[in-house]
This record gives structure tokens, C-alpha cells and sequence, in this order.
């Protein structure tokens, strides 16, 4: 049986953090989905087509064995009713810190009574990467600060075109 995974997330924008966990997912099954909501209760700087657009530019400077895995799309609704559409088996989430435990342990158990053929793997971020998230990074960049260590340059472009 073909594993088919999914990594769902908001990306405004990609950092190294999601990076690495896109990189780690590749290791466990065979095509990896990166979904991203076209409708999403959070405030994003980046439209929906802007993300998808960034997250493929990235995508595509990664090894050719990881990025041949890999479908960046943009999907609407319920993340387990797209996990049936496209036969994904597993819903890949990133955990950073202890804190992001209880949402994505409560959003687990939910996806599961949902779709009972779904699990969900958590996978945490390399050390050098679990103090990083999106919403830091926006205000590094609002703040004209240093982001090298956070996103690729592709990234660093579109926030200071963003932030002007």
C-alpha cells in the first residue's frame, strides 16, 4: 500500500522549521501533500496563492529524491475530508514547543473520530529550529530585522516586498 501523506499548514510564510519537517516526512512515505488552506481563520500577510507560490519556490530547491515526493496544493474544508480525496493515510504536524502539545493533541483526536483510517505522526523540529515560528519571523521582517537564520533568501524577498 502506497503511504500517502499530508502536512497542512497556514505557511506565512515557510520557514526553516517547516523545512526540515517536510524533509523528515519525505523519509516516511512515499508522495507528501503540502496543504495549505485556502480559507483559514488565521490573519495571513500572504494570500493563499501567494503561499503555495512561495512553498513551490522553495520546494524546488530541495534534492530532486525529496522534492519528486512532494505536491504543494491549496485545498478548502475539512483537512480529513481532503486526506480522503487525495487516499492520504497520515497528517504530518510539527511540534515546537510544549505548548503547541495540546492544540495538536486535541486537533489529532478530532481528525481521528473524523476519519478513523487517518493517523497523525508528530514530528519535532531539529533543536536549531524549534524557537522559530511564522508569526516571529513577520515581525523580525516588519521590523527590518536579520532573517537569514530563519527562511531561505526566496523568503526574505517576499516579506521585504511586503514590508516596505
Amino acid at each position: 500500500m502506497k503511504r500517502i501523506g499530508l502536512y497542512p499548514g497556514t505557511f506565512d510564510p515557510i520557514t526553516f522549521g517547516h523545512i526540515d519537517i517536510i524533509k523528515r516526512a519525505t523519509n516516511i512515505v512515499d508522495s507528501l501533500y503540502i496543504g495549505i488552506p485556502s480559507i483559514n481563520k488565521k490573519k495571513t500577510i500572504f494570500s493563499s496563492t501567494e503561499r503555495v507560490s512561495l512553498v513551490k519556490k522553495v520546494i524546488a530547491t530541495l534534492p530532486v529524491d525529496i522534492r519528486k515526493k512532494i505536491k504543494v496544493v491549496s485545498f478548502s474544508g475539512l483537512t480529513t475530508n481532503y486526506c480522503k480525496k487525495i487516499s492520504a493515510n497520515i497528517i504530518f504536524r510539527g511540534l515546537r514547543v510544549v505548548s503547541d502539545f495540546e492544540y495538536e493533541f486535541q486537533l489529532a483526536g478530532m481528525n481521528h473520530k473524523l476519519n478513523k483510517s487517518l493517523e497523525t505522526v508528530f514530528l519535532m523540529a531539529d533543536i536549531e529550529n524549534q524557537i522559530i515560528s511564522s508569526n516571529f519571523v513577520k515581525e523580525i521582517a516588519n521590523l527590518k530585522g536579520d532573517l537569514m537564520q530563519f527562511v531561505p533568501n526566496i523568503v526574505i524577498k517576499a516579506l521585504k516586498t511586503k514590508f516596505k
